[in-house]
Order: C-alpha cells, then structure tokens, then sequence
C-alpha cells in the first residue's frame, strides 16, 4: 500500500538548498527547485503544443513520462549535487561509471521512495536503465531543461565577461536548443518576446524573483515559483496514494504548477493581510483575474492558442470560481464536485478530473515545511511558530481519502 512519509516531503524541499551556477558571479542565488519549476512549465506548453491529435491514451502516456521523468531527473539531480555538467556528460558516456552511477543513486534514494509503492520504484528504475530508447517525452523533457538553464545563463552572461567558459557555454546551449527545433513550441521559445509562448515562458521565469514570506527571516528562503514545484510534486505523491487514473494525477500535478501564477501579477500577499480588511481577498481575486486575463490568457487566445489558454483557466479554476475545487469535464463542460462524488465516481480519465481539497492541502504542507524548515534552522521568530501552530490546528483532524494530513504534520516534530 502507497503511503506519504516526511523523509519524502523534506527531501524534496532540498532543492530549496541545492545553488546552481555556483562556481560563476550571480545576480542573485539560483536555486535548483526553481529551475526545476521553470523547466515543468516550459515542459507543459511543449506537451501541450506536441499532444494535439492524438489519442487520449497516448496523450495520457505522454503526459505520465514528462510529469515523472521531471521529478526522476530531479530527484536524480539532488543526490548527484554538485557535479559540474560536462563532467556528468562524460560519465554518462562511459557505460560502466554511468550505471555505478545510477546504482549508487538508486540505493540512496530507495529508502526515499519505497512507501509510494512497488509500481512508482519499478518506474523510476525503469527509467535510467542504460538501454531504454528515447522518446517524445525525453525530448520535451530535455529541451525544456535547456531553455531553463539557458534562461538562467542570459541572467549572469554578461557579469562574467572575465570568464573565457562563457562563451562555449553559451554556443552550446543555442546549438543543442536548436536542435529541437522539430518539436512544436521551441521556434518561438527561441524567439523570446516575439511571441506569445516566449513571453510567458520568460514571465513565468520572473517568479524566480518573488520571495515567499518575504518580510520574515527563513533559511532557506523560497520563492514562488520553488513552492509552486514542491506543490506539484506533493499533489503528485498525494494522487498516487489515492490511487488517482492517469489524467487525474497529470491534472494535479499541473494544478499545483500553476496555482500561484496570479501571483506574478500581483505579488504574494499573506493570508493575514488578506483577512485583515473585509472583503480584501475578493477584490485580490478580481484584480488577480483580469490581470490574467490581460496579460495571460487573452494574448494566448489572440494568437491562436486557445488551448493553452483553457488549459491554464481549468488549472486555476476560473469557472468554478477556485483553483482548490474538484471538477471535472463532460462534454466540454466544466463541473465542480466535491472530494468523495470525485473519488468515488469520476475517477476516470474521460472525465480529465482534477483535485481541489487535496491540492489545498499539498499547499498548506509546502508552507509548513518552509516555515518548519527555517525554525529548524535556528530563525526563531514568533510569526513563524504562530504559522507553525495554526496550520497544525486547522488540520489536525483532517482525513483525505487514504490520507491522514494531521497524522502527516504530527510527524514533524
């Protein structure tokens, strides 16, 4: 039986200390948990440009490598730390050293990954055995590796002009990005702002930028588009224990991508400035909507991506008036449910559900672990234990299906 254990949340969180382009002059601390969002956003729009007419079994199929071999590669990365990219391609060219490698990786995070369950170890094996052929979800995968990383490279270029590696560096990313130029949705990534997709993929990029508790003390600190990742992956955790179909699980793991992306427009506000003026939270969320709207999903729409822009509204839950509602969709129409009509009823792939109480949840659990992350680390201030104690309060009792959230949080000591 699939369980959730604190060792799999807290190593997740450990992105949140993994620093990338540590050994080059930063405008800022590059995180790895951050890269890792930015590359699953990016990873989305290629799916979706790259799934159109295809069957719904093997859109699902594609959707399950991208979203599990994100989170493979990640947890691959966070074990590996700090080998510098050409060394880890000259391993990986050496058979032998590369499944010493793997081995080596495999039993350090078994104990890690073992509660989800046989079927979700038997994948991740599966999925560094040497001789597995590529496919389409590799490659999506890859190349939005290559744009996030290259992203982040446009940011620091120009501080290390002193440094002679910059200049390969650089002709190494245009030329292997290029080289997924058959892939839908990369031309206009490569393009940048001149396009619809290249600027959403560079404002999703400016979350990066946005602190999370941003007038309190942590270590480490978090920002947005990190905690919008660790959510992600938790809802994905979340839908497996509750032995969620394929579409579902896909859904949750896109919901929690996004669900804070109202935020690039108008900042990570704390609940209690929003509880602290009547009404204040609804006038957020009108504001929050037509700034989506302008900026997001209008020029989506303009261009020819009304896809996309579906999509990301059923993702936020534009219709049913939350991104924490369950709903599913019959014959192109959106409708709420409630957990158990969605457990117990609709946990089909024709019917492409989507989690709303346990995303909440998942939510909840990424700023726990944030604030109980930095108490932990020695940052002794009264807002955070107060968040600490609330959130243990509010949910101490809370049942989800299979899963036990005030179990879970009793866990932490």
């Amino acid at each position: 039986m699939s369980n959730i254990r604190k060792s799999l949340l807290q190593f997740t969180f450990a992105g949140a200390y993994m620093k990338r382009w540590n050994d080059k002059l930063r405008p800022m601390e590059l995180l790895e948990v951050d890269k890792q969002a930015h590359k699953m956003i990016v990873a989305w729009l290629l799916y979706q440009l790259n799934v159109e007419g295809r069957l719904q079994g093997e859109r699902i199929k594609l959707g399950e490598t991208i979203v599990e071999g994100g989170i493979f590669d990640y947890f691959f990365r966070l074990v590996i730390t700090d080998i510098k990219p050409p060394i880890f391609y000259r391993i990986r060219e050496n058979p032998t050293h590369y499944a010493q490698l793997i081995s080596w990786v495999q039993g350090e995070l078994e104990p890690v990954l073992a509660p989800l369950g046989n079927e979700f170890w038997e994948r991740f094996v599966a999925y560094f055995a040497p001789n597995r052929k590529k496919t389409l979800g590799d490659e999506i995968l890859d190349a939005a590796h290559l744009y996030a990383s290259k992203w982040e490279f446009d940011l620091l270029k120009n501080l290390n002009g002193f440094d002679d590696e910059i200049p390969e560096i650089d002709a190494s990313f245009n030329e292997r990005l290029k080289a997924y130029s058959y892939l839908k949705g990369v031309p206009e990534l490569l393009s940048g702002s001149d396009n619809v997709l290249g600027r959403l993929a560079n404002l999703c990029g400016q979350l990066r930028f946005q602190k999370r508790w941003s007038q309190t003390p942590r270590v480490p600190e978090t920002s947005v588009i990190g905690h919008m990742f660790l959510v992600a992956c938790y809802s994905y955790f979340f839908s497996i224990v509750q032995n969620a179909c394929g579409a579902r699980r896909q859904n949750n793991f896109f919901c929690g991508l996004f669900h804070d992306l109202p935020e690039l427009l108008t900042r990570d506000i704390i609940s209690p400035v929003k509880k602290s003026v009547d009404k204040l939270d609804d006038f957020i969320k009108e504001y929050e909507a037509e700034e989506l709207e302008r900026r997001v999903l209008g020029p989506l729409r303009a261009e020819g991506y009304e896809r996309l822009a579906w999509r990301l509204g059923y993702f936020l839950g534009l219709e049913t008036g939350s991104e924490f509602d369950e709903a599913i969709v019959v014959e192109g129409s959106i409708k709420k449910l409630n957990f158990e009509q969605l457990q117990s009823h609709y946990n089909e792939d024709q019917f492409d559900p989507k989690d709303g109480v346990m995303l909440k949840a998942c939510d909840t659990l990424a700023a726990f672990i944030e604030a109980y992350t930095a108490v932990r680390n020695g940052i002794s201030v009264d807002e955070l234990h107060q968040a600490l104690w609330r959130l243990r309060q509010q949910h101490r009792k809370l049942v989800i299906g299979n899963i036990h959230v005030g179990a879970l949080l009793a866990d932490f000591d």
